[in-house]
């Protein structure tokens, strides 16, 4: 019995790298196919153009009759084609090459075989060059856009670059105040006690000038707290307000001072606003005009309707404000001429939170003064809004104090 032995025989080297070939060719045939799948659909406009001006070539060789009918055609498709791709230089100037050659190429066979005039031949530079200078203002068109759009990006850039340091100030105010807040509170219980334990008048009035910076820083951190968040989405709880409460409310707060205190005319109707923060800046006007006039100046207090608003109003006789400080009076830290050099100067915020306020409100602030002879001060708020039967009437209350 004989036992026949199968031998399997190694491939051919050359028959290996082919098969390897066609498998890895088979393997990337569908990439190929997706990417050309891909292309067409991407540049069927272009290859769309480049069929309408093989036809129209065909024409232009094939029916010289026709003139200049589908020579136009080309050029105007390619205007057209531009103005919807708008390709970049270098694809350009080879399209526009190529259209030349070949639409002049044509007609310059037709010039000589005498089909057309040579007057025909004269064409193709010139639409070349109306071509070429529309391209040319396009590019530059879209340089200045691109300007525009990067001038724009970094003015964006910018607005939320301050946005970030403007949310980073707020932040840092409300921190410094809420831990200025604690100490100035100790320190200014202890000089409280020291003035009035020490029997040395020297010592007592050095705690006393201690008491009263105290005081002052302590107000300066509560206004920087409070401008601080005067932008914030809680800062004011909105209720109907009855405006002679308000007035006389404060009038009452400030009339021990020695001053000559009048109630003005004031509107009974009501708006729609924070009564803490409308009272805040009602003193802030009030110290403004204490701080601006003497002992026997005359200070008035009231409220008019105005439109669709109510305008509080304080009417001081003091030392006026100068023209050139009336610009700048409302900014943080601001303080007019004749006060500066006090020895009481005032913290330069009372008129900025009047007018934080006042804008939070909806509203705004007003200022009329002649230099020598008092200020007028008005804060601008809406109307809260009301039913026929409550029309607003205005009153005098005349209260000398």
């Amino acid at each position: 019995m004989s036992v026949q032995r199968f031998v399997r025989r190694a491939p051919h080297p050359a028959a290996a790298a082919v098969s390897s070939r066609a498998g890895r060719l088979r393997q990337l045939a569908p990439a190929w196919s997706g990417q050309a799948f891909t292309w067409t659909r991407s540049s069927w406009v272009d290859i769309a153009w480049v069929a309408f001006v093989a036809l129209n070539l065909a024409a232009m060789r094939l029916l010289p009759v026709w003139q200049t009918v589908p020579f136009l055609a080309i050029w105007v498709s390619l205007t057209v084609i531009y103005g919807y791709r708008l390709w970049r230089i270098q694809p350009t100037i080879l399209t526009l090459a190529a259209v030349t050659i070949a639409t002049g190429g044509i007609i310059g066979v037709q010039v000589l075989k005498g089909q057309q005039d040579a007057d025909y031949l004269a064409e193709v530079p010139l639409i070349a060059l109306m071509f070429l200078v529309m391209v040319w203002h396009g590019r530059r068109r879209l340089a200045a856009t691109e300007e525009r759009l990067a001038a724009m990006e970094e003015v964006q850039r910018v607005s939320q670059e301050n946005l970030r340091l403007l949310k980073q100030q707020r932040r840092f105010l409300q921190d410094a105040s809420h831990e200025l807040g604690t100490p100035i509170t100790v320190a200014l219980g202890h000089a409280e006690l020291i003035e009035r334990a020490v029997t040395n008048p020297v010592v007592a009035e050095d705690a006393r000038v201690v008491t009263d910076e105290l005081m002052r820083l302590r107000r300066l951190s509560t206004r920087m707290l409070l401008l601080a968040s005067a932008e914030g989405p809680d800062f004011l709880h909105l209720t109907p307000v009855p405006v002679e409460s308000v007035v006389v409310d404060a009038l009452d707060r400030w009339g021990h001072t020695p001053r000559h205190w009048r109630l003005g005319p004031v509107a009974e109707t009501t708006v729609l606003g924070d009564r803490d923060r409308i009272a805040v800046a009602l003193d802030a006007l009030l110290e403004n005009a204490v701080a601006y006039t003497s002992p026997g100046d005359r200070i008035e207090v009231g409220a008019r309707v105005e439109g669709e608003a109510v305008a509080l109003a304080v009417t001081d006789s003091g030392c006026g404000i100068q023209d050139a400080d009336l610009q700048r009076i409302f900014k943080r830290f601001a303080r007019a001429e004749p006060h500066r050099s006090r020895p009481s100067g005032g913290l330069g915020l009372g008129l900025a939170i009047v007018q934080a306020i006042a804008e939070a409100h909806g509203g705004s602030v007003r200022v009329q003064s002649t230099f020598g002879h008092g200020s007028k001060f008005e804060v601008l708020l809406p109307l809260a809004p009301a039913g026929p039967e409550s029309a607003p009437r205005d009153r005098v209350t005349p209260a000398a104090r």
